[in-house]
């Protein structure tokens, strides 16, 4: 079907033109969760109220003519802060804003045009109350390419027409050869952001090699790592880039049929995904004869049933095939023999939402940002203990410190407060990835200077931890994943990861030797190098970083028997806090084996040597004044 994109731009353009003002509501799954769209319908009801004119969607022209579009966007970034409401064209951004606000914020702001402070967002270390996008480090220092449409309505195809949307798969339908599709991402240096790092545009012409009159697409949405949610984010607020960039890859490679498959955890996700495929079939842009060339290209949504170890190509393959998703030896490679033994091209979410920009801007322009050797951007969700946390994308090659400190807001100790010297780690990559150091705050993000320090960018998790963090206990944590997620047909990772979770909680629980340290880093290694597939070839680098940079901490816990920071509750040395303690004998009294003493209305002792933790003592104290048990 050939379809003018153009006119449908111009259309929606004239159309949105005729609005009195829009206010949109974040409503990714973190807004939603809290309330979003009862903020929305509230909206609509208190708009209605006050005798202005109402919509939900921006369909008919004449229902457009000087109303307020109440519309939705996906994932706007600002986790921590939503529910979110921009209002437009003022750009106000007011935060947490819950159903009971409403009728505050169309009274003062829609109606009488005042900002409500209480609304806005206030920088943790300034104290300033920030008015918008502009004001704010967490938007104002990124600089987003796949998150660029995060305020686009998710479930309007026209809209993402209106800002560019399939221009790029326009281009590579109609002007270029499947070679030249190829040679262009080549040309980008587009790399795989599932973690690889593998080059995009090598990959797709591997498999273009490849002689078969069948061949597949696949998008990867089969996000697995503890808190990561970058691909659920593009997926719920830009279906429409990951569709765009399957149809580009599908005329690279020579593929009429694609398969997106995602996680089941994530329903938006795949209820926005399946509409969007709905929307691209109405309107003509997947089908038959695409662009009025001779170009077919169809595609469905397909739900995982949510094991981490799908996300590996072969075992992601296996399961469509309706098998058990384990992997299988390479090769072949899916560019030869993948889905139901046809040439098939995997590439995952962030990575294919990449490729309808450089298709519609040139390879040139895509490869001005990032660094030489890793060009463009990256998704990164941050979390831990930052004031700032959420969904970010910034340029290969921004420095840790800048992510933690300018758009992070600052580490901030277990009270919540930002001290600006409470940083001692970040975690990135996942479970598969490895732990940085504040020697580390400067060193630029891309794919080679990660591995040279024995991490990775993986899928994009960045986990910032304070000083009150015990390194053991994240690295326990990281390693009862990849335990629990091991597939078990390899020997290494199906007994070498069980193995080492044992060792590690041998060391929390004080019972561990200097052989149960040489043992754990042999075992690691061991897996690292026999291990099938990625989940247990990297399995260890949360063990073996941690080993390397914070070594000391280990041997703290190994032989003094001593948590530095007293969350190994085995470790640590039960005492009674002299200013907190008042004298007032309870613990004493409950203690059955006499280990505490003291005279009445004095601060009490607690002898550890004495102490069998049975947390009597702890139960009976009102004061908070007993600590280490």
């Amino acid at each position: 079907m050939c379809i003018n994109i153009e006119e449908i731009a111009k259309k929606y353009t004239g159309t949105a033109a005729k609005l009195k003002r829009r206010i949109i509501l974040c409503a990714g799954t973190g807004c939603v969760a809290n309330g979003a769209l009862k903020v929305r319908d509230e909206f609509v009801k208190q708009l209605e109220a006050c005798g202005e004119k109402a919509i939900l969607e921006l369909n008919d022209e004449h229902d457009a003519d000087n109303a307020t579009l109440v519309s939705k966007s996906g994932c706007q970034g600002f986790c921590q802060m939503g529910p979110l409401v921009q209002i437009m064209p003022e750009g106000l951004l007011y935060t947490k804003v819950k159903p009971e606000d409403v009728a505050e914020i169309v009274e003062k702001t829609i109606i009488g045009g005042q900002i409500i402070d209480r609304l806005l967002y206030v920088n943790p270390v300034s104290g300033k109350h920030c008015k918008g996008d502009d004001d704010i480090d967490f938007y104002s220092r990124q600089k987003r390419v796949v998150m660029k449409n995060s305020r686009v309505e998710p479930d309007s195809i026209e809209e993402y027409i209106s800002k560019g949307g399939y221009i790029g798969a326009s281009k590579a339908v109609k002007e270029m050869t499947s070679a030249e599709v190829c040679e262009e991402l080549i040309k980008s240096g587009l790399r795989g952001r599932g973690g690889g790092g593998f080059p995009t545009g090598l990959k797709w012409k591997f498999t273009l090699a490849s002689q078969n009159e069948k061949k597949y697409v696949i998008c990867n949405g089969d996000e697995g790592d503890p808190g990561a949610f970058m691909d659920r984010s593009v997926m719920e607020g830009n279906p429409h880039s990951v569709i765009e960039g399957m149809m580009i890859a599908a005329k690279a490679i020579g593929a009429d049929e694609g398969v997106v498959y995602v996680r089941a955890e994530y329903p938006l996700a795949v209820k926005r995904m399946r509409n969007a495929v709905k929307d691209a079939e109405r309107v003509g842009l997947l089908g038959d004869k695409l662009f009025g060339t001779d170009f077919n290209f169809k595609m469905n949504v397909m739900e995982g049933a949510g094991a981490f170890v799908c996300g590996e190509e072969t075992a992601l393959i296996a399961s469509i095939e309706g098998k058990r998703g384990m992997p299988m030896p390479k090769p072949p490679f899916p560019a030869q023999s993948g889905l139901w033994g046809k040439p098939t091209v995997i590439n995952n979410v962030e990575t294919l939402a990449s490729v309808p920009v450089i298709l519609k801007d040139g390879a040139d322009k895509y490869k001005s940002l990032g660094t030489e050797k890793s060009p463009g951007t990256k998704t990164f969700a941050l979390t831990g203990h930052v004031a700032n946390t959420g969904l970010i994308e910034v340029p290969f090659g921004t420095t840790l410190r800048e992510i933690v400190y300018n758009i992070g807001g600052g580490v901030t100790n277990d009270a919540g407060e930002v001290t600006g010297e409470d940083f001692k780690s970040v975690q990135i990559g996942g479970p598969s990835g490895g732990c940085l150091t504040p020697e580390m705050l400067d060193m630029p993000l891309d794919f080679d200077s990660l591995k040279s320090v024995g991490a990775m960018v993986g899928s994009g998790g960045l986990v910032v931890m304070n000083k009150q963090t015990c390194m053991i206990k994240v690295a326990r944590f990281f390693m009862q994943f990849t335990q629990n997620e091991s597939c078990g047909k390899c020997v290494p990772c199906r007994e070498g990861t069980k193995q080492m979770l044992a060792l590690l909680d041998d060391i929390i629980e004080g019972n561990a030797t200097r052989k149960t340290l040489e043992l754990l880093e042999q075992t690691a290694k061991a897996v690292q190098a026999g291990s099938l597939c990625g989940l247990g070839k990297t399995a260890p680098n949360p063990v073996l970083s941690t080993l390397k940079y914070f070594r000391d901490e280990y041997e703290s816990h190994v032989f003094d028997k001593f948590c530095p920071t007293g969350e190994c509750k085995a470790l640590c040395k039960p005492e009674i806090l002299a200013d907190k303690c008042i004298g007032c004998t309870a613990c004493a009294r409950k203690c059955p084996v006499g280990a505490i003493t003291g005279e009445k209305k004095q601060p009490h002792v607690l002898d550890a040597d004495k102490c069998i933790r049975c947390g009597a003592c702890l139960a009976a104290c009102r004061f908070d004044a007993i600590v280490g048990l």
